[in-house]
């Protein structure tokens, strides 16, 4: 064993940076020029950073809403691009989605304002105690997980939807912004969840029945520029604990997913929404849509922002059991997963972190 094996111990290190309440963008702020090691991530997880050649053209897919309203046939023809997107890719870009542009560059520069604020203001808002507060700031919610590596980024989140935060529970930096940005994504996401249960072939009005849009997370991801992005990432391998998930991305780019075995370039489009299909949906749909792998690189360039809005009820009290849809199975298509409810899966999901592995394997019969 190496001296340097000795000295170190990731716990400490990470206790360390935690205590600093400062996050990722403190180290940057400090002007360190090289990543401190508890953000290493192994080799092997490092070296496919670039898609191969076969599916280096490949782009997710774009579904323009623009029609969907105009007549039966429009909608249809939009309901049919949606279910290839799910059922192929799980992930599709969308246009033209109703939410206007300047409500999404200023939750953009909204998230932008709370990371780069002073930091004493954002130690205001630091806590691991997402269970219980409306309105959460740290690095890396698994940092005392068991995922091998830290990854670089910051985060906010908020539970934004069934029971709203005060606005008093809001930094003043970002309170109105995420109030209207939230707004349209609710809307957005009821028109969602009837194009993916028309998808299923049935009743609009499906998924929204079984409370898939009942509870909305919204969590703001500040991935600041990285001196030696090739030995981290700004978050590792996984799918989302969601029924679905909506993301506002910047410029910058970094978001991968995985798809034939190999990692796909999710373009920045402006203006557009990145939709993808989260476990629970896999879940329910019994494997006819599909939870893809996802990822985002470190970079020099940045800082990098996403808003993610996740349609879950995750820790939030929730008694309800999920399970395939008695619609989808069959003799010939049985249950694929047992039932559990959202409160053990999150359980699960949040003991083993963002650990590169699947969680629905976990419930697979």
């Amino acid at each position: 064993m190496t001296k340097n094996s000795i000295e170190f111990d990731p716990y400490i290190e990470r206790k360390a940076f935690d205590e600093t309440k400062q996050g990722v963008k403190g180290l940057v702020d400090a002007k360190i020029t090289q990543v401190p090691r508890i953000f290493h991530h192994p080799q092997d997880i490092l070296t496919d950073k670039k898609p191969s050649v076969c599916v280096s053209d490949l782009e997710i897919p774009i579904i323009d809403f623009a029609s969907v309203h105009v007549d039966t046939a429009s909608r249809e023809a939009v309901v049919e691009k949606v279910k290839y997107a799910v059922e192929n890719w799980g992930f599709f870009q969308v246009i033209n989605h109703g939410i206007p542009l300047n409500v999404l560059e200023e939750i953009k520069d909204a998230v932008r304002r709370f990371h780069e604020e002073d930091p004493e203001v954002k130690k205001l808002y630091f806590s691991r105690d997402d269970a219980n507060k409306k309105f959460v700031y740290n690095s890396n919610f698994d940092l005392y997980g068991s995922s091998p590596s830290v990854n670089w980024r910051d985060s906010f989140s908020c539970y934004i939807a069934p029971d709203p935060p005060a606005p008093e529970e809001i930094p003043e930096t970002c309170r109105d912004a995420m109030f209207e940005y939230s707004k349209h994504v609710l809307s957005l996401g009821g028109l969602l969840f009837e194009l993916l249960s028309e998808a299923l072939g049935l009743k609009s009005e499906t998924l929204k029945s079984m409370d898939c849009l009942k509870t909305l997370l919204m969590i703001c991801h500040y991935y600041p520029p990285c001196p030696q992005p090739d030995l981290t990432l700004g978050i590792t391998k996984h799918s989302d604990n969601s029924f679905l998930t909506l993301l506002l991305q910047d410029n910058i780019g970094g978001l991968q997913i995985l798809h034939q075995d190999s990692w796909v370039d999710v373009s920045h489009l402006h203006g557009a929404l990145v939709v993808n299909i989260g476990d629970f949906l896999q879940l329910i749909t019994n494997d006819k849509f599909v939870s893809v792998e996802h990822r985002v690189l470190a970079n020099r360039q940045g800082p990098r922002i996403s808003v993610a809005s996740f349609f879950s009820s995750s820790m939030r009290p929730n008694s309800r059991v999920y399970g395939p849809m008695k619609e989808l199975v069959s003799e010939e298509n049985p249950p694929k997963y047992r039932d559990i409810t959202i409160k053990e899966y999150s359980k699960i999901f949040f003991e083993k972190g963002l650990d590169g592995t699947s969680h629905l394997s976990n419930i697979r019969i």
